[in-house]
């Protein structure tokens, strides 16, 4: 491969590419697989760059070890400060929810919010919920809710709109702190050969969208400029804030520079399964009084269409079946009255699918934006909050999607679950959660050139940059990663891992 301007300017044998060999650095790898650079499709960058720096309870698998981490987070800090982190699943200690009650008495003088692995819920203790004004009287807000104990008490969980009551008065995150996040995922990403992100922004439920405006100007635009890039971001806005958006494209154009472009817009159809807010026909298991968190449809759909007409892409969180039903049809009404045109509206996540609705990605050209780690920690969560038999016949249905020829997109929705696309990987052809010892329905495994395509070629298609990304062809930027092994059916293999990753044609990593 001849790179030349940090674009592929030949590919073939030593021979076809040897003309260009005057002037020019040899690297020989030896036999080495070489890859294109792996695409996540959902990430929080700058999120995940302000937790590597936070307290972390990722992981933690007893209520002993959560409350020692944020013993041992609040020893050295300043009183009345906050401690803000997040990552913990309370299935790894068996299901039960955290409460305020775990930590008050070791920070009686310290804020505290902690938020769950899939952004959709967040502990915070007593202090936070005074100083947020949240009492027995609060009513829960619209699309979220505020757990409650026998007596009408606050326990300390908010879950999806709820958050906002804390996030409200956390300090807002000061511009270097996000340059620096920036900076700090970036690097990471690249250890893990990611060289481009899809990025949704610090827009989680409860949040401000101006979040995403800020860090746009704030933190992207200033490290473009300032040539402090060192991944390609592809850019999703807050759906409310669409008519900004489609005003500042028409200036722009989607493509800012060769490492910022514009996707489009970001909004929400439900919550999440393991905060039982995942919108399901069936009622949970564990809640049979409760089906999931219900969106203002009429609103959902009035900004979709107006979006659309926008010219950009629209992406929209839906976990649950209904959800998943709800948008697949509002897709298909949106599209028959705005025209037919090369649009490619995504889904993010698709995780729960009734049958029919699988067919409906391919036939209405619609991305399952997914993420196959998450089966790793849903697997148990699923058990216990939808059932064996749903699980086993609507969940993380990757195979059936791409049989009906949906463009499917791999991702990591990093921080909720790490980036690492080359275990991503492994888990959608082994389909093999921790503490199991056979797939989560074996017919949906994928084979490893259509594992690799998601991560790849299919993933720059689903944000419209595959002309310039996604696969090692002659004019494409030379985006790519040598992984340590010389043969294929190592690729997904545990001791399989990036040697370097080259971005433009130059080394980033390591």
């Amino acid at each position: 491969m001849a790179i030349r301007h940090g674009r592929i300017l030949r590919i073939g044998n030593y021979s076809y590419v040897q003309i260009f060999y005057i002037h020019t650095y040899e690297i020989n790898l030896e036999g080495k697989i070489v890859v294109p650079g792996f695409i996540d499709s959902h990430v929080h960058l700058l999120f995940g760059g302000l937790q590597m720096a936070r307290v972390e309870v990722r992981g933690v698998n007893t209520k002993d070890e959560f409350i020692r981490k944020v013993k041992e987070a609040v020893k050295n800090m300043k009183k009345g400060s906050w401690l803000l982190g997040g990552g913990w699943n309370n299935d790894l200690w068996g299901g039960e929810f955290p409460s305020a009650s775990w930590i008050d008495d070791i920070t009686p003088h310290h804020p505290v919010w902690l938020s769950r692995m899939d952004g959709h819920m967040g502990l915070a203790n007593s202090l936070a919920l005074k100083i947020a004004g949240v009492t027995s009287d609060t009513q829960d807000p619209v699309g979220g809710t505020i757990s409650r104990n026998e007596h009408g008490e606050p326990t300390g969980l908010m879950i999806d709109a709820a958050m906002k009551v804390i996030l409200s008065c956390i300090p807002e995150v000061s511009v270097e702190e996000r340059r620096q996040a920036l900076d700090r995922a970036s690097r990471y990403a690249l250890t893990r050969g990611v060289t481009t992100v899809v990025d949704f922004g610090r827009y989680f439920p409860g949040a401000t969208v101006e979040h995403s405006w800020e860090d746009f100007t704030d933190v992207y635009k200033w490290a473009d400029l300032s040539g402090r890039m060192k991944i390609r971001v592809c850019l999703f806005f807050p759906m409310p804030t669409w008519s900004r958006l489609a005003d500042m494209v028409q200036t722009t154009g989607r493509r800012v520079s060769q490492w910022i472009s514009i996707g489009g817009f970001k909004a929400f159809a439900d919550g999440s399964l393991g905060s039982n807010s995942a919108l399901f026909h069936e009622p949970y298991a564990d809640e049979p009084w409760n089906l999931g968190l219900h969106v203002d449809v009429e609103s959902l759909y009035n900004m979709t269409m107006q979006s659309d007409k926008s010219g950009l892409q629209v992406a929209i969180h839906a976990i649950g079946d209904k959800a998943n039903d709800l948008i697949l049809d509002m897709y298909r009404s949106v599209a028959a009255t705005n025209g037919k045109r090369d649009r490619r509206f995504r889904i993010e996540h698709a995780q729960h699918l009734t049958l029919g609705s699988v067919s409906k990605f391919g036939e209405q050209g619609i991305v399952a934006s997914v993420q196959p780690d998450q089966m790793l920690g849903d697997a148990d969560t699923a058990v216990k909050k939808i059932g064996l038999e749903r699980m086993q016949k609507g969940s993380y249905l990757y195979q059936s999607l791409l049989a009906r020829n949906a463009l499917v997109a791999f991702g990591s929705d990093w921080p909720v679950v790490d980036i690492n696309p080359l275990n991503g990987i492994k888990t959608a052809i082994t389909r093999i959660p921790p503490g199991w010892d056979k797939p989560w329905n074996s017919e949906e495994c994928m084979k490893l050139t259509d594992a690799l395509n998601a991560h790849t070629i299919s993933a720059a298609r689903a944000c419209f940059l595959d002309e310039d990304i996604g696969s090692l062809s002659v004019g494409k930027l030379a985006d790519f990663v040598i992984l340590n092994t010389c043969a294929w059916d190592q690729l997904a293999h545990e001791t399989t891992s990036v040697a370097a990753t080259y971005v433009g044609g130059v080394q980033a990593y390591p």
